[in-house]
């Protein structure tokens, strides 16, 4: 059924050729003139009205038998806008090196493949549509409008490979819902406004590599809730923005590898936000250090891939988890815990977060523990009550210097040992270059300077020696009583360290 417009001779042929799905070209055949920014050159012989294109998919031409009806389309200047709002097609739609003069509105429509490929259009809106093949963008440039695919489903893949996406609002890319059965391709995508894909089902994937993301308003990605196996943000990814994926959960693999976080343009906002996201295989070796904080609360992960830049001067790491750390440097990766050099970087890491937490420390020394080093683990925990100590009172932070000087927190039990000696030293040199006095003169043991000074620090019981003498000059019976108070002390702080670790145990 011809529509109600007399047909031009470029949309007779669209018109004759859409039973047998052939292929109609209304290129020059030069590279420069078909090129579709130069449009507005090509004449009536290119040009062909969308009401047309619309009458086809809509069952207006065909009546073949025994080929399938498709609307092939290549190098046509389309006018008006094709708008497929709410329709059930079956057929196929492909327009390659096209330009559009209006958005193309696939909303609430049911479809087969659509491809716009290697073409211009201000922007496409397929919310709610129902593709049952693939949507295939790539290469395509839309600036003004955005493309809209919020609770699409798309039975294959979405192409996205090379375009270029210059939105005037904030989000170039608006799909909250969106379905997918394949993969998301935006390798070499370049947008202005942000990639919105909250909740998105992605069961093959998503691939950014290279993909150039600046977003206005501070988010480049937004993934938050995404389910996918996998998330490829690497092989020069560039994000001016933040990206966050927020619930994330990834069956597989999230790679920032050889990825640019440049954070918000302000430089206030965060670099990448992973709060409760969850993934097996972590990469975060980034080509240069984020501009801007990086989020991992909550998040857990079974292997983390770190480099010389990934970690900016904000770390958030309460509520991190991760089985293994593996330290990526001149191409070669080596387990990171386990190696000596590693516990003051490690410490370091997690010192960058604002405010103290305990858990990183103690995921942190359960790694150490898991691979056999223990010694680390117990500086890591050392590290863990030194960083709790700034946030004490006056007295807390004074009882903590104490115990850290005389046992570690417990982590250092020798370091009473040290003292003790350092102690009996002391007292045995001193008290033997000076003679005390008995207190009842002819009774009680001889006069022994070892065993008198081990008699001071023993806080319990007593050896004999010390309520039988005392002092007369005042030096040595001041140091006397600085040993009795040295030794409670040593006592009290083995005591309450001892207490420590078998709580932690």
């Amino acid at each position: 059924m011809l529509p109600d417009i007399e047909l031009t001779p470029p949309e007779r042929r669209v018109w004759d050729a859409f039973p047998e799905g052939r292929r109609v070209d209304l290129r020059s055949g030069e590279a420069a003139a078909d090129d579709p920014g130069r449009a507005g050159e090509w004449g009536p012989d290119r040009t062909v009205r969308a009401a047309v294109l619309v009458a086809l998919l809509l069952g207006g031409n065909s009546e073949a038998s025994g080929v399938v009806a498709s609307l092939r389309l290549v190098g046509a200047r389309i006018t008006g806008r094709l708008d497929l709002d709410g329709a059930d097609i079956g057929h196929v739609l492909s327009l390659e090196h096209c330009w559009l003069e209006e958005a193309v509105s696939l909303y609430g429509a049911s479809t087969r493949t659509v491809r716009i490929m290697d073409s211009r259009v201000p922007g496409v809106e397929a919310g709610q549509a129902r593709i049952q093949g693939r949507l295939d963008l790539k290469r395509s440039v839309m600036e003004g409008e955005r493309l809209s695919l919020v609770n699409a489903h798309v039975a294959g893949e979405l192409n996205l490979n090379g375009a270029r996406i210059f939105a005037s609002g904030e989000w170039a890319v608006f799909a909250g819902g969106l379905v997918l059965e394949g993969g998301l391709f935006c390798k070499n995508l370049t947008t202005r406004g942000g990639v919105r894909l909250l909740g998105a089902q992605l069961p093959g994937g998503l691939f950014m590599q290279g993909a150039r993301l600046s977003s206005a308003d501070g988010v480049a990605l937004a993934a938050d809730n995404v389910t996918t196996t996998r998330l490829d943000l690497s092989g020069g990814f560039d994000a001016e923005g933040t990206v966050r994926l927020r619930g994330a959960r990834i069956s597989d693999n999230l790679t920032f590898e050889g990825a640019t976080l440049k954070g918000a343009r302000d430089g206030e906002g965060p670099a990448v936000v992973c709060l409760h996201m969850q993934a097996t295989d972590f990469d975060f070796t980034v080509a240069e250090t984020p501009n801007g904080a990086v989020d991992l609360r909550g998040a857990q992960v079974s292997f983390l891939n770190e480099g010389e830049h990934s970690w900016p001067g904000v770390v958030e790491l309460d509520g991190f988890v991760y089985g293994s750390i593996q330290m990526v440097a001149a191409g070669r990766r080596r387990e990171a815990v386990g190696r000596r050099e590693g516990v003051v970087r490690r410490v370091g890491w997690i010192r960058r977060s604002p405010d103290y937490s305990p858990q990183p420390y103690e995921q942190l020394a359960s790694c150490y523990r898991k691979v056999g080093h223990d010694d680390d683990a117990r500086r890591v925990l050392l590290a863990k009550q030194r960083h709790r100590r700034r946030t004490q009172g006056p007295a807390g932070r004074a009882w903590g210097h104490v115990l850290d000087a005389t046992v570690g927190y417990g982590y250092r039990p020798w370091l009473a040992g040290v003292w003790l000696l350092a102690l009996i030293l002391l007292g045995t040199l001193v008290f033997t270059a000076h003679d005390p006095t008995p207190v009842k003169e002819g009774e009680g043991a001889p006069f022994q300077p070892f065993v008198y000074t081990l008699d001071l620090l023993i806080p319990i019981g007593g050896l004999g020696q010390r309520t039988n003498w005392y002092w007369a000059d005042g030096g040595s019976q001041w140091l006397a009583y600085a040993l009795v108070a040295a030794g409670w002390i040593l006592t009290t702080a083995v005591l309450a360290g001892v207490t420590r670790t078998l709580n932690r145990s």
